[in-house]
């Protein structure tokens, strides 16, 4: 017996003999339609059994292989997460926000900005965790999750958000050196200058220029060295924050702190110039800076409040998704993610926390407003902060520029957005996407020209906080949709945490800065238009799908046919079709008189199930689906496979529809001799899709695309006989489903309505015209008649271009006169029926007056009347309907016997000989209520 291996797989029974290693991805019947196109399976056979193992590479070359996965949970995850969480807060704004805010207010910022980011990192850790994650990190879960068209749209918010963030640190970075090196610098005991700045824009471009390029030159070697370099870079940061718990303890004395640049302070913070105390640890201290006192910043002279201050601090702690960038190099994605983040997210927080308080007990509120590098006054040793600094902002910037061109690399390989990025698929022989490292600094240059940290900062935040929202989404989704296949192993989450990470990052969003929040939102979602009308080709799997199923499972369970009311009565609708592509315009009409209700196109296979070796109808249905997309109708597709047509249909009546939503009218063609016409070349030739590469030019691009559909020759046999097709009627009505039989709709052109100038008719005979006599009743049929009538009536285009009409049919001696009208007009206004009533005379003469006494009785039934009078019938309706579109008539219940049955479809071929095209109706139940 064969061990089984101890690694989990997917398990496939089978008593095949042999082995073979790769399976062609395209070709495959395991795979199909059950992978993604990215993912090669390994097929190992033996005596007994076969398994479905991912293999370590993919085939594609954009791609790097499982040997180029290096990284571990600290170099991988721990430390970009970390370092990009300190940035520019821990050395230079830790202190401001301590005095604008107070101890206790920064605390509870503290607390609720890592309580918005630690429901993200759970969302994170969720989504990680519950399969394979390949590069692009946030970019390919959010994808994955919630489909091309908003994981696109993401994507590309997110790369913006890091090129945005890295041009923020490298800035912050730059001005760092400036304020230590340049004129008035910290560092510079005599006031003069080491870096020269006569012209100081271009200067500080040149010199954020030249840390770029350094930047550049450590991602362009690759993953291995950037995480080499943030682990040095880590050490060094943990060291300069030590340096200054270290200081505070050791330095007890008070000391008066001299600010370089007390030119720059605003003059109402002028009293502080003197003033700004290192006291040491005091009670006294901490008591002064407990509560807030909100002034302005010495630089911008801008009035801090607590959104503000919260903004700032929120702003400086956006880096959890540092880490996931990486999750194309990392050895194990779904364990280093949560691990890494949760870890450098409490490890961050408790840096933070300890921070502030030892600033805020021994620093006096002046100097902590006054001085934005005081640390750097109160440190055993200068230079350590600055080297902290340094460390914090450039490790941050290597960071974002790193993984803005693995999001880039991931966008690219996916083909979202055409050949536009196909270059950033290039990779070295590392795996090292060195175009999209490129196109990143470029771009990152780019932002630099801004030239401001605090003009970058308030969009990169916005940026970074919506694709946090939209992770939360994916979660949430996920975790909604109750999908099987979603069992992270990482459990600490519920769908609460999900929406108020959500709802967190988006009231931050706008906190941070309204305007900028509202352009991204809109690009966003021009993003997803833009994706969704390229019809993106993918196999990765939608939630909104799983979502659906969801709802309507729930909905369905909820709709009880027993509870159904006339009031809220619509049409559902069971259209047979035998030959899809000459039925276009019939499938069109009928879509139109659905009035929101159920369409079901249904088609019978004729054969037996025996003598296939599978299942002939699933390889039809897709088609069949195709077909319905191409005609944008509103309808379901069902098929089955029965030895005769009536067979099937009594199945696709039976079983067609779930619930209560079950069809109640059956719809027919005719059974006749018509010449076929392919009218789906006509139907696909109308205006092509938007952005779509698809272009119908003759009946062979349609025979091509539907070849399991192919039209009907003139001498091919039919599956059936005229008994059988009347039969099938009386079938439908024996099933207590009302009935339509639809003929002449291969010469509705609805376009030639629509723009016409004159006005057309949907005209309604409301009586049995093989019992003309009985034109003063109006029966359950009549009112169906004119229920469709009038919901074709209140169709768009059909409402503006068509009146309805009523023909009232009298006799040469006025048996249905005026009081027949009068009724007649009475039962309109009663439905609220918007209708002419048009009186009609039959003039049928002597041959049909006699009548019997329950005539009123026998409306629904048919009766045999002289061929002669029929075709007299057919001429006066012919007459009354040059300027109709569509003629609804009477349908009667048709005969048992096969003669009867062949005579009364020689009668209804006769009697609608040659009109426009016309709807038999029959129906069976009242459809319209007057109540309220």
């Amino acid at each position: 017996m064969t061990a089984l291996p101890s690694t989990p797989m997917q398990r496939m029974n089978s008593s095949t003999t042999g082995s073979f290693n790769e399976v062609d991805d395209e070709h495959s019947p395991l795979v199909s339609g059950q992978s993604s196109p990215r993912t090669r399976l390994v097929w190992q056979m033996s005596q007994s059994n076969a398994y479905l193992i991912p293999d370590a590479n993919d085939g594609n070359p954009a791609r790097p292989r499982s040997s180029n996965r290096t990284l571990g949970t600290f170099a991988g995850v721990f430390c970009p997460v970390a370092l990009s969480m300190f940035s520019t807060l821990l050395f230079l704004r830790a202190g401001f926000v301590v005095g604008q805010a107070g101890i206790l207010e920064i605390m509870l910022q503290l607390v609720l900005a890592y309580f918005i980011l630690m429901m993200t990192v759970l969302s994170i850790c969720a989504i990680s965790t519950n399969g394979a994650v390949e590069g692009g990190g946030a970019y390919y879960m959010i994808s994955r999750a919630l489909g091309p068209e908003f994981g696109g749209s993401i994507g590309f918010l997110f790369f913006v958000a890091n090129i945005l963030a890295c041009g923020l640190y490298v800035t912050g970075f730059v001005e760092a050196v400036l304020d230590s090196f340049g004129p008035k610098g910290s560092m510079i005991s005599d006031g003069g200058a080491y870096l020269p700045l006569d012209d100081k824009e271009w200067y500080k471009y040149l010199y954020s220029s030249v840390v770029l390029f350094f930047c550049l030159a450590i991602c362009m070697i690759g993953g291995s060295m950037f995480a080499k370099t943030l682990i040095v870079i880590f050490m060094i940061t943990v060291v300069c924050t030590l340096s200054v718990y270290i200081s505070i303890f050791a330095k007890s004395e008070r000391k008066l702190i001299q600010n370089p640049r007390i030119d720059m302070l605003d003059k109402r913070n002028e009293s502080c110039a003197n003033h700004t105390f290192y006291t040491g640890l005091s009670g006294t201290t901490f008591k002064d800076n407990f509560y807030e006192q909100y002034g302005r910043d010495y630089i911008t002279h801008d009035k801090m409040d607590f959104a503000t201050v919260f903004s700032i601090l929120f702003s400086s702690v956006t880096g959890i998704l540092n880490g996931a960038n990486m999750s194309g190099e990392l050895k194990d994605p779904s364990k280093a993610i949560p691990k890494g983040t949760l870890s450098a997210v409490t490890f961050t927080f408790g840096t933070y926390f300890i921070l502030m308080v030892l600033v805020g007990a021994s620093c006096d509120r002046c100097l902590l407003l006054n001085d934005y590098l005081f640390l750097q006054s109160i440190n055993l040793w200068k230079p350590f902060i600055l080297i902290g600094i340094f460390a914090a902002t450039l490790s941050a910037a290597l960071g974002n520029l790193i993984g803005a061109s693995r999001i880039l690399q991931a966008l690219a390989n996916d083909e979202l957005f055409w050949f536009v990025l196909r270059p950033a698929t290039k990779v070295t022989r590392g795996g090292n996407p060195y175009i999209a490292v490129l196109i990143s600094w470029f771009l990152v240059q780019i932002v630099l020209l801004v030239g401001s940290l605090n003009a970058i900062a308030p969009a990169a935040s916005v940026f970074f906080l919506l694709s946090y929202a939209a992770v939360n989404l994916a979660c949430l989704a996920l975790e909604l949709a109750s999908a099987p296949n979603f069992r992270p192993t990482f459990n600490i989450f519920t769908w609460h945490t999900c929406v108020l990470g959500m709802i967190g990052s988006m009231v931050m969003c706008f906190l941070v800065s309204a305007m900028y929040s509202s352009i991204a939102i809109i690009v966003m979602l021009l993003l997803v238009i833009l994706l969704h009308f390229k019809s993106v080709p993918s196999e990765w799997g939608s939630i909104s799908q799983a979502l659906i199923f969801h709802q309507v499972r729930k909905y369905l369970l909820m709709l009880d046919p027993r509870k159904a009311h006339i009031k809220y009565w619509r049409p559902q609708i069971l259209l047979m079709v035998a030959h899809p592509r000459q039925a276009c315009e019939l499938i069109h009409f009928i879509n139109d008189i659905k009035k929101g209700g159920l369409f079901i196109v249904g088609h019978v296979k004729i054969g037996s199930l025996d003598k296939f070796d599978y299942d002939p109808v699933q390889t039809e249905y897709p088609q069949w689906m195709s077909l319905i997309d191409k005609l944008k109708v509103k309808a379901f597709a069902e098929l089955t496979l029965a030895n005769t047509v009536s067979e099937g249909l009594a199945h696709l009546i039976r079983l067609s529809g779930l619930g209560g939503m079950k069809p109640n009218t059956v719809c027919l063609g005719f059974y006749d001799d018509s010449k076929p016409v392919d009218s789906l070349v006509k139907c696909m030739r109308r205006k092509r899709r938007f952005f779509s590469s698809e272009e119908i030019n003759s009946s062979n691009d349609v025979d091509m695309m539907f070849d399991n559909l192919p039209i009907r020759s003139e001498r091919s046999h039919k599956h059936q006989s005229p008994s059988d097709y009347v039969k099938m009627i009386y079938d439908s009505l024996k099933l207590q489903k009302n009935v339509c039989i639809c003929r002449h709709f291969n010469q509705l052109d609805k376009s030639i309505i629509l723009k016409s100038t004159t006005e057309y008719y949907i005209d309604v005979w409301p009586l049995n015209l093989f019992r003309p006599y009985t034109a003063s009743i109006f029966d359950d049929t009549c009112l169906f008649m004119l229920q469709l009538a009038c919901i074709l009536d209140m169709v768009p285009g059909w409402k503006s271009k068509t009146y309805l009409r009523v023909m009232l049919c009298t006799n040469n001696e006025g048996v249905a006169g005026k009081n027949v009208e009068t009724k007649l007009d009475k039962v309109l206004k009663t439905f609220r029926i918007p209708a002419k009533i048009q009186p009609i005379s039959l003039d049928l003469g002597e041959s049909y007056k006699d009548l019997s006494e329950d005539e009123d009785h026998q409306m629904t039934l048919y009766k045999s009347i002289p061929e002669h009078i029929v075709q007299k019938i057919n001429t006066r309706i012919k007459e009354c309907s040059k300027k109709t579109a569509v003629t609804f008539m009477y349908l009667p219940r048709p005969p048992q016997d096969t003669t009867g049955q062949l005579e009364y479809l020689l009668s209804l071929t006769a009697l609608t000989n040659d009109l426009p095209p016309t709807v038999l109706v029959h129906g069976l139940n009242p459809v319209i209520s007057t109540t309220l």
